[in-house]
């Protein structure tokens, strides 16, 4: 019964490990962009856009879809680095054991 104890006990602290983790990549942030910079994203690990910048001279050449886009390109990729993240950063919580329903 005392193996039973210590299992339980190590799963809880690598709760306690990945729950801190998480608040703390909420904080992080991470950037990508489209085009070759045209559209840039900031994203946090909690999966916020908190900015998106446009070069001008995608507004001016008038082209709305090619916009959309690249803004569509941008926040996916950063989405990408997001899980990409997440998943390092987990990884390095359970020895790489791959939890669902974690990202």
């Amino acid at each position: 019964m005392k193996g039973m104890g210590d299992m339980i006990r190590q799963a809880q602290i690598m709760q306690k490990k990945m729950a801190a983790a998480q608040e703390e990549l909420k904080t992080r942030e991470v950037e990508a962009s489209s085009g070759g910079g045209m559209v840039v994203v900031r994203m946090t690990g909690g999966q916020e856009v908190v900015a998106v910048r446009i070069d001008p001279g995608v507004v001016e050449s008038g082209d709305i879809e090619m916009l959309q886009d690249l803004v569509t390109a941008a926040v996916n990729e950063a989405l990408k680095k997001v899980k990409a993240m997440i998943e390092s950063e987990m990884g390095k919580i359970t020895g790489g054991i791959s939890i669902p329903g974690l990202v």
